[in-house]
């Protein structure tokens, strides 16, 4: 006899009742506790559990053999990159993004790549029909007879035609929309996103064949559906981009197979997205000369050195607590740096107004931004602009003193590569490499020493 089971399960974080409550006991949302029916078998007053199969033994991790996972590259260079070297089989992604900023383009694209290589690639699109696919292939140009569409979203009828097309690749778009028919709660909610995750994850393991499913994000930012279907998949993207600019970012925030620091920059273009290989010129292209409170940052993406922009504007307040504003960069980290050079430099920035950007949308948290901000900070204050080809790079401690950072040569050759011609980096990075011949390298132990250098005193 099949026995029905109800209970409550929290949408934000998948926490599970037996009764209904107005606000989650795990995440604190309120009214995000959904009824949900679920079905249990039942045999002489004990739950049936399927047999167990037969288990592989334990052994010594010294007698497993290493094998090195095969990779397949696509002609994206940068999801190249963000995927650690290429795509792996029998891998499962989650791809997630705001609404419109170019997940389903991206797929397609990558899809039709893979499929002029002699890949069977398998597209499965919940959100649109089989024309609509159509429509939206015809204007990106990325048609090609490897490349299958079809529009499900029952997990069976998905399994089925995996078992039929038997392709390479599938692309899942999107989660929320797939059911499985045993699952009694709706499309989108916890356990059926939960169930057809691990479904998928199954069948990518089994069968070796690669999976790509789109993910719809909360208006937080973050996967919506509970945080296990991040813990569930190898690989989680987030693709990033303000929708009234062009530019796009692909982060790697999990990744089994590579590092999670990669960054991959795309453009958006009628003819869909293209790759920018060289990131710093889009940041800079717009940078304006003489004007106080911007400074240039080597800033590091995994192994990529991007130089940005930093733009600060301090002004005398007008109310009673002075605001602390900040896009880009830790809000935290500009209130620790003005108190430092408050501190130890001696400037009066209790009564100024701090605001504080990254041009061009992009997000950086690296400690070696710190002497940049500073000297942004201390040149709108003073109203002094700094010499538009300088370019800083250093952490800063509380006690004003500048700090070593990592890969300094990557920095200064990326600096010098884009036409920098002087440097102002921490003393103890000079020393064991050597200096492009067309850049001059200054090296400072304090920020009272940097800014004597940045703004002439």
């Amino acid at each position: 006899m099949a026995k029905k089971k109800t209970k409550f399960i929290c949408q934000s974080c998948g926490y599970e009742s037996a009764k209904w409550m107005g606000r989650c006991p795990g995440c604190g949302e309120w009214n995000q506790m959904v009824e949900e029916v679920e079905v249990v078998s039942k045999a002489k007053g004990v739950f049936q559990h399927s047999a167990p199969g037969k288990a592989a033994k334990a052994s010594p991790i010294t007698s497993i053999e290493s094998v090195q996972e095969p990779r397949i590259t696509t002609d994206m260079k940068e999801l190249n990159r963000v995927l650690g070297g290429g795509v792996v089989p029998g891998s499962l992604v989650l791809i997630g993004g705001d609404p419109g900023i170019g997940k389903s383009t991206l797929l397609l694209q990558v899809s039709a790549q893979l499929a002029r290589l002699d890949h069977q690639v398998l597209y499965i699109s919940g959100e649109e029909s089989v024309k609509q696919t159509k429509l939206r292939a015809d204007r990106l140009d990325v048609l090609s007879p490897n490349l299958f569409v079809y529009s499900e979203t029952n997990l069976e009828s998905v399994h089925q035609s995996i078992e039929d097309v038997k392709p390479d690749f599938v692309i899942v778009d999107s989660i929320q929309t797939v059911y499985h028919p045993e699952v009694t709660s709706a499309p989108g909610s916890v356990s059926q996103v939960r169930e057809c995750t691990a479904e998928l994850m199954r069948i990518a393991k089994t069968k070796g064949i690669a999976i790509f499913i789109v993910g719809h994000v909360t208006k937080e930012g973050s996967i919506a559906g509970p945080r296990l279907l991040e813990h569930m998949v190898d690989t989680v993207l987030y693709f990033e981009g303000e929708r009234h600019h062009t530019y796009r970012i692909l982060r790697a925030v999990k990744n089994r197979f590579g590092s999670t620091n990669e960054m991959g920059i795309f453009e958006m273009k009628e003819a869909g997205l293209e790759e920018v290989e060289n990131p710093s010129e889009i940041f800079l292209e717009e940078r304006s000369k003489g004007a106080s409170g911007s400074t240039v940052v080597a800033s590091m993406e995994g192994t990529r050195p991007v130089l940005v922009e930093i733009q600060a504007l301090i002004s005398p307040m007008s109310f009673g607590n002075p605001r602390r504003m900040a896009t880009g960069i830790d809000h935290n980290r500009v209130s620790l740096l003005m108190a430092v050079l408050e501190k130890r430099v001696g400037m009066l920035l209790q009564n100024q107004d701090a605001y504080l950007k990254v041009a061009g949308g992009v997000k950086i948290d690296e400690p070696a931004i710190d002497l940049a901000i500073a000297v942004s900070i201390a040149s709108s204050f003073r109203d002094q602009p700094t010499r538009p080809t300088d370019c800083f790079i250093g952490e800063i401690g509380l006690t004003g003193e500048v700090r070593r950072v990592s890969r300094i040569e990557q920095r200064v050759q990326e600096a010098a590569k884009l036409g920098f011609e002087r440097v102002i980096l921490p003393t103890n990075n000079i020393g064991g490499w050597t200096f492009p011949p067309n850049i001059n390298v200054v090296g400072v132990s304090s920020v009272s020493e940097a800014l004597q250098f940045a703004l002439g005193g």
